[in-house]
């Protein structure tokens, strides 16, 4: 019996590496003190939901390893997810109700962001990263960064070779801050 989940464990290809380079994205301290995401646990969650969108958007041109490693990737974002609540303090009782609410929380992300970038339309991006990034009103120059950056991270993952990505090894295109940065400068 042990040997059988020893075997099963040992052979996770779950995408460590992938995951790793998606969370580093996130986490960029431009996204947080020069466009303005939150930072806080719930805004560090959207960053994350984000690039996870994105990424599996390129995987699901990958057929039906695509759509696994992309499986693969969810359940590692919630084991994180899972394990980040645990570590806040979050009672066990509580975790299940908390995960099914991100669950939730993701899914609708991600059906938005990929309608949107679908559409190819700036307004609608805007208006998906508006209520889901920034919680709000947000400032023109901020969204149009995150736009353009949302885009640029699409067209540059669809250029990531398979291996590439499997490894984590994403070439992410810079944080346009610059807007923001004139806008701060010009008030």
């Amino acid at each position: 019996m042990f040997r059988k989940l020893l075997q099963r464990i040992r052979s996770d290809d779950r995408p460590y590496g992938l995951y790793g380079a998606i969370v580093a994205q996130a986490r960029q301290p431009a996204f947080y003190q020069g466009i303005g995401i939150a930072d806080t646990a719930e805004g560090r969650f959207d960053m994350i939901v984000l690039h996870v969108v994105l990424v599996m958007r390129r995987l699901r041109g990958e057929g039906a390893e695509g759509r696994s490693r992309a499986q693969a990737l969810i359940d590692l974002f919630f084991d994180d997810m899972d394990r980040n609540l645990r570590e806040m303090g979050v009672s066990d009782m509580a975790v299940p109700k908390r995960i099914r609410s991100m669950v939730e929380a993701f899914y609708g992300r991600a059906g938005v962001y990929d309608a949107a970038l679908d559409a190819a339309g700036a307004e609608g991006l805007e208006a998906a990263l508006e209520r889901n990034l920034f919680a709000g009103p947000a400032a023109q120059a901020s969204l149009d960064a995150m736009a353009a950056y949302v885009v640029a991270s699409a067209e540059a993952l669809m250029k990531t070779s398979g291996d590439a990505l499997a490894a984590g090894r994403i070439d992410w295109p810079a944080i346009p801050t610059s807007a923001v940065e004139d806008r701060e400068r010009a008030e």
